[in-house]
């Protein structure tokens, strides 16, 4: 029997957490390695905790060229205690050296680790850990650029996040939350791109033994609801296919700009079912989304070995580089060193939509033109099914036809917040 739907507006609260208060610049805190880190400006807030800018500890203030970031908050939040065990685990230097060295690549999109520790400050104990400083996140770009991207940035991205993927699964974790407002350029190249975020990070293969499929109703549907796959929709842990699926929705999302299930995402049942339906045929999901002059054949081939795959399976990450390459040479492009980022003919000029996800000991901050910045409620008038009216009232289609027609302005209402991924298969070691 289906897990019943919880009624928009109530999903799981996490329990109330204190945000961390603002501490000046010049403010020094010591990792648990000894070493001494001084506090910037902030830069950005997230639910429960800060980001600053920060460098090692020197006699010069942190200017606003720092090289890192450091996110605190109240030890006893635990967001950021939760995303801290995958950094420490996945993300120290040396192992992300020595991967891009041993696979021969120019740069690889996980932000480093560079230290955590405790602060005590007038009785108050905060959390804190250090990483790589960022740029403006690609929620924004796809929005600068009327809600699609071009078809050879789309490839491009798919090909940079194989190469993440690829790393922190052969690290034990999926991510389980890809999404445009989760992927960050690079401060000071932005033509490199990082999958950041580990909150709903999961270890699915602790000390290389795989996780078995079981669905727990209570877990159901958590993620961020628009892109998350069929196993998380289940209640099932996520995998390798999971993100791999997740990272086909949003293909298919940044190339038409919208998804067949956008009208009803207050209800987690019919968006599940809905990816069941596209699962079982993709064909017809996709031309659903793209008239058959635009149709990428390149992103159904992709979903259709992503379907292959079983619960335990590991991905054919070369197989999959091959097929986006593929659709590079179809349109007589490569993936060259740069990412361009402008306007599709026939795109919107207008706000993106906003996504939706549940909180998970879950810290969601992102960074504009270098900054992280807090994430701000947009409240909108609703019609019928909880669909939001745009300005002009115009009626949302329920199966959009994004081929070369712009996009309409009409945007779907905040649903729950979640996460996905169904249809269990027949495991394989």
């Amino acid at each position: 029997m289906p897990p019943k739907a919880k009624a928009a507006g109530r999903s799981r609260a996490p329990a109330k957490r204190r945000l961390a208060e603002e501490f000046p610049p010049g403010e020094v805190l010591t990792d648990t390695g000894k070493k001494a880190w001084k506090l910037g400006r902030p830069i950005g807030q997230g639910g429960f905790g800060r980001i600053y800018l920060a460098d090692e500890h020197s006699a010069k203030p942190v200017g606003a060229d720092a090289r890192y970031a450091i996110k605190m908050e109240p030890s006893d939040n635990g967001p950021l205690f939760s995303e801290l065990k995958f950094y420490m685990r996945a993300a120290k230097p040396d192992l992300i050296q020595s991967w891009v060295k041993s696979h021969k690549l120019k740069n690889l999109g996980v932000p480093r680790y560079w230290g955590s520790g405790l602060h005590e400050k007038e009785g108050k104990r905060y959390r804190f850990m250090v990483i790589d400083r960022l740029g403006t996140d690609l929620q924004k770009k796809l929005e600068e650029c009327g809600k699609r991207f071009p078809r050879k940035l789309v490839l491009q991205l798919g090909l940079r996040l194989l190469d993440i993927l690829e790393y922190i699964h052969e690290h034990e974790y999926v991510h389980a939350d890809i999404k445009a407002s989760n992927l960050m350029l690079s401060h000071s190249d932005p033509s490199q791109v990082y999958l950041v975020d580990y909150g709903l990070a999961y270890r699915y293969s602790p000390d290389g033994v795989l996780k078995e499929y079981k669905e727990d109703p209570k877990r159901c549907h958590d993620g961020t609801i628009e892109f998350t796959s069929i196993d998380a929709h289940k209640g099932a842990c996520a995998s390798r296919r999971s993100d791999l699926e997740i990272l086909s929705y949003c293909m298919v999302y940044w190339l038409c700009g919208r998804l067949p299930w956008d009208d009803k995402l207050q209800d987690p049942v019919y968006v599940r079912d809905s990816k069941v339906m596209c699962q079982e045929n993709i064909s017809q999901f996709m031309t659903k989304c793209f008239s058959s002059q635009d149709n990428p054949d390149e992103i159904q081939k992709f979903m259709e070995e992503v379907k292959s795959l079983a619960y335990k399976d590991k991905p054919p990450y070369e197989k999959l580089r091959s097929i986006l390459q593929t659709g590079l040479k179809t349109i007589q492009a490569k993936d060259d060193s740069r990412l361009e980022f402008f306007p599709v003919s026939g795109a919107v000029s207008a706000p993106g939509q906003k996504t939706t996800k549940r909180k998970k000991a879950k810290d969601e901050d992102s960074e504009t033109d270098g900054s992280p910045v807090k994430k701000k409620k947009v409240t909108k008038k609703k019609g019928m099914n909880g669909v939001e009216k745009s300005p002009k009232k115009v009626k949302p289609r329920k199966v959009p036809n994004t081929s070369k027609q712009a996009v309409k302005a009409t945007q779907t209402s905040p649903g729950l917040a979640q996460k996905s991924r169904g249809r269990p298969k027949k495991s394989s070691a």
